[in-house]
């Protein structure tokens, strides 16, 4: 039995859906008497490990605790829509999509959602009698603190971990207790063990300061006469955490607190994506691109593409390409942005910046490895050496690739920064996308981004 989750809803999690979505492949091939080839297994191991990540991306489990059925059935249909296209565009590309019956594809890419969501209300029922039978583990927290009662609350919102929180052990005085009237004090710390074996408690988790070490080393000691579960909840979470995780360097634990989302497989997946849908649009956009290159050309003296000077990943300089759309660009130690009506302009700079056509050749950026198709806004050098000094982790947005989009510009904050005030808000949003990282978000933004486009906000 694992700290987060049941083995029921550890399997539900990572195979049942990707089962259901093959069983149902596999069954329909033999309604309709069609013979489950070696191209039928190949789609259902890509099936199957598609359906995985994009679920687990999701996360519709979360949404399922929350009890919003609505809600819980839209994330089964988008996730599903998404797998669909992903498979749509592996068959086109391989050329293999006649290889398959149209009836029982269409049919399977119909009902398959409506069977993942049968079986989802299934084993809600079921984790709910499990919940009503007594499956549940008992809990005690030493530690009235925050991170304490962050754990409490974890536990309470989320129903499917199967604990139950007794209450709390703390040698502070009552004064000192955050929310102290609305907790459940159980005594001291020199009272858990006797407390423990008296309610069968089944798990602990301590929630104290490294300064508390002697105390924990007693406490523990006290506890090996008890068969409860031990765990030990680090006050790292005092900080502004990014990516935390647990890891090892050589066999040493390590607790990382900032790091970058785009570690081991998810770096693989993001490039990926970036790779395919740079390929994608630049096929599809090459004529476009050319009409804009000689509407340049004609319109103002000098290059097509403008290079300047960026922070990548890690801070290090790159190069950035774009359409010229002013007659001068600075590139030193003083930038300044684009503003509406800005004399610079060349006769279609302004169009070309409204629409965002500007940024095309960023996809060869894309293509180069430089930068990303979603990701914070690379800013010009000098801003950049600007706000690092103004703003409070204004360079953690340079642990990962820039972007061509980003959260950042699909919330508003798209074009010039004036004030300060804007340029905070811009990171806050940029450092929030680190936070929050899934492919599934990064699809949301680029949806998201041509709704902007097309509106023309703030773009100038």
């Amino acid at each position: 039995m694992t700290i987060n989750n049941t083995p029921l809803v550890s399997f539900f999690k990572r195979l049942l859906d990707p089962l259901i979505i093959l069983s149902l492949l596999y069954g329909l091939t033999m309604l309709h008497d069609e013979v489950f080839t070696g191209y039928y297994l190949v789609l259902a191991i890509i099936a199957f490990f598609v359906s995985s990540y994009v679920y687990e991306q999701i996360d519709l489990y979360r949404t399922w605790r929350s009890g919003r059925l609505l809600a819980y059935a839209r994330g089964i249909l988008i996730g599903w829509i998404i797998i669909v296209a992903m498979l749509l565009f592996i068959g086109r590309i391989t050329g293999l999509s006649y290889r398959f019956s149209e009836q029982v594809i269409l049919i399977w890419f119909s009902v398959t959602p409506l069977a993942l969501l049968a079986s989802h209300l299934t084993l809600r029922r079921i984790a709910s009698n499990l919940r009503n039978d007594g499956e549940v583990r008992s809990v005690v927290i030493v530690g009235a603190n925050p991170p304490g009662l962050k754990l409490a609350s974890r536990i309470a919102e989320y129903p499917d971990l199967f604990m139950a929180v007794h209450g709390f052990f703390d040698d502070r005085s009552a004064q000192r207790h955050e929310g102290s009237d609305e907790l459940k004090m159980l005594g001291k710390m020199a009272d858990i063990a006797e407390y423990v074996r008296l309610h069968a408690i089944q798990m602990i988790f301590i929630s104290q300061p490294m300064s508390a070490q002697p105390r924990i080393r007693k406490l523990i000691d006290e506890l090996q006469d008890t068969t409860a579960s031990i765990y030990f909840l680090p006050d790292i979470y005092v900080f502004d955490l990014m990516q935390a995780r647990f890891d090892n360097v050589g066999g040493v634990p390590v607790v990382a607190i900032c790091e970058t989302p785009f570690t081991g497989f998810n770096s693989v997946v993001k490039r990926a994506s970036d790779v395919v849908l740079a390929t994608l649009i630049q096929l599809l956009l090459t004529p476009i691109m050319i009409g804009i290159a000689i509407a340049i050309k004609l319109t103002s003296p000098g290059p097509v593409i403008f290079k300047q000077l960026r922070y990548g990943l890690n801070g290090e300089e790159i190069i950035v390409y774009k359409f010229r759309s002013m007659k001068i660009h600075d590139t030193g130690a003083v930038v300044v942005q684009a503003q509406k009506n800005d004399s610079r302009l060349t006769p279609i700079g302004g169009f070309l910046r409204r629409t965002s056509l500007d940024e095309l050749p960023q996809f060869i950026n894309v293509l180069q490895g430089r930068m990303s198709i979603v990701g914070p806004r690379p800013h010009a050098v000098a801003h950049n050496e600007l706000y690092r000094k103004q703003i409070k982790g204004y360079m953690l947005r340079h642990k990962v690739k820039p972007g061509i989009t980003g959260w950042a510009q699909v919330n508003g904050m798209r074009g010039e920064t004036d004030t300060l005030d804007k340029m905070e808000a811009r990171i806050e949003l940029d450092l929030d996308y680190l936070r929050s990282w899934s492919l599934a978000l990064d699809f949301w933004i680029i949806f998201r981004t041509i709704k902007v486009v097309l509106k023309r906000d703030n773009a100038y």
